[in-house]
């Protein structure tokens, strides 16, 4: 073996402080592994697929808060009533239009998002893992680029979630 070792761009060749045997360091995921890499780190472990473990995500959002969320009220309602089934049926019925292409994502999430992002169409923009409550997060970060999630549940209300990147 040549005295520099040349790895593939995005790792780093360490020594593991327990055990002093040398493993490599992917520079953008910080995953680490003990075989030699052949190709070059991936940024983000892939093509934006929900086995991709991105160090961020891009997505849109609709909530649909209830009397038992965390803060019951919003832009569009100062004092919400309405019970946690009947904001799941909403998020259904919005779903469903989504799906068969009677309206889109950005236009229901404008209208009906309990969210100060509807005016953005639900954008919350790019946000990173531990940014979010836990449910969100897990959903977000489990959904393909384009896929749109099923009903999330928060202390904030009820939510659907289409991943952007």
């Amino acid at each position: 073996m040549p005295e520099t070792e040349q790895l593939p761009d995005g790792w780093e060749k360490r020594t593991s402080r327990s055990t002093g045997m040398s493993y490599y360091l992917n520079v953008h995921t910080k995953e680490s592994q003990w075989d030699q890499p052949t190709e070059p780190a991936k940024k983000s472990g892939g093509s934006g697929g929900a086995g991709d473990n991105p160090d961020e995500v891009q997505c849109l959002h609709l909530l649909v808060k209830h009397k038992g969320s965390r803060r019951p009220s919003s832009w569009r309602e100062e004092n919400i009533t309405r019970t946690k089934e009947e904001a799941q049926m909403l998020l259904e019925v919005y779903r469903h239009k989504i799906v068969n292409n009677e309206a889109t994502f950005e236009e229901l999430a404008r209208s009906y998002s309990d969210c100060s992002s509807a005016k953005r169409g639900g954008d919350l923009g790019k946000f990173g893992r531990g940014q979010m409550q836990a449910p969100f997060e897990k959903a977000a970060f489990g959904l393909n680029v384009g896929q749109m999630s099923g009903i999330v549940d928060t202390d904030s209300g009820v939510h659907i979630i289409l991943r952007k990147s």
